[in-house]
């Protein structure tokens, strides 16, 4: 489907994470939904591969990149007034920058992880709200999309630091949520921040490295990306504020 036919048709969205797997699969489904696509990534090289197979897959569909440094809040809001001065608006933002640490048992947890994961999945969550949430208010169908997994709300011994990282981004965006409310007034939020939550996700070439492998409650990147463009299906009220269960709540 070309740019300008789909669901989303002339939608101006950002995505911030852009050239991993569940990156390439958003970039994707969001240019065939007809959305004018922006994504960013700190792998240059793995961003415009993201990039050149969306614009290819879609002939007609606008899909570019930026080199942005989402650990710095300046960079962020640069990206933010860019996109804004370059397309007219912008009316959604997706968090697709992902990372793990683990370790063997509780004990055993190195600090250093949380130190490591606190920059990737919460400073990045903080300085991409802070610098979008404007723009994303002056849209008509503005939304945050976090990306966010069941062990928030269950965590493990050994996975403490990574637990703990997502269940202060997920504090993070409700608060986002919280602004959307308040500034939509009685008549309710006209943008939104929403959580979609999966157990773990997985790809194709995660299925080759491991044919014999049954996933069980994994999001296949696909699904994922499907239910990124279902967020704009919504009406503002149903999605802010509110955790969008992929997998079975734990």
């Amino acid at each position: 489907m070309q740019n300008g036919n789909g669901a989303l048709s002339g939608a101006v969205i950002a995505v911030a994470g852009a050239g991993g797997p569940a990156g390439r699969a958003a970039l994707l489904r969001l240019a065939d939904a007809g959305a004018i696509v922006v994504g960013s990534d700190n792998d240059p090289e793995r961003l415009s591969e993201a990039v050149d197979a969306a614009r290819y897959a879609h002939g007609g569909a606008t899909v570019v990149g930026d080199t942005v440094d989402l650990l710095d809040l300046q960079s962020t809001r640069d990206w933010a007034t860019r996109i804004e001065k370059d397309f007219g608006r912008v009316d959604g933002l997706v968090h697709l920058v992902g990372g793990w640490r683990g370790s063997e048992t509780f004990t055993r947890t190195s600090l250093d992880d949380w130190d490591f994961l606190e920059m990737l999945l919460i400073r990045t969550v903080q300085h991409t709200s802070l610098a979008f949430h404007e723009a994303l208010q002056r849209s008509e169908r503005g939304r945050y999309v976090l990306i966010s997994a069941a062990g928030a709300s269950k965590p493990t011994a050994g996975n403490a630091a990574y637990a703990a990282a997502k269940a202060a981004a997920e504090a993070w965006t409700l608060a986002t949520a919280d602004y959307f409310r308040k500034a939509g007034g009685p008549e309710g939020p006209t943008s939104a921040a929403a959580i979609l939550v999966v157990k773990a996700l997985v790809h194709d070439a995660m299925r080759a490295d491991r044919p014999n492998a049954k996933f069980a409650g994994f999001t296949d990147v696909k699904e994922l990306a499907e239910a990124i463009v279902g967020v704009w299906e919504k009406s503002a009220a149903e999605v802010n504020g509110n955790r969008l269960w992929l997998t079975d709540k734990p």
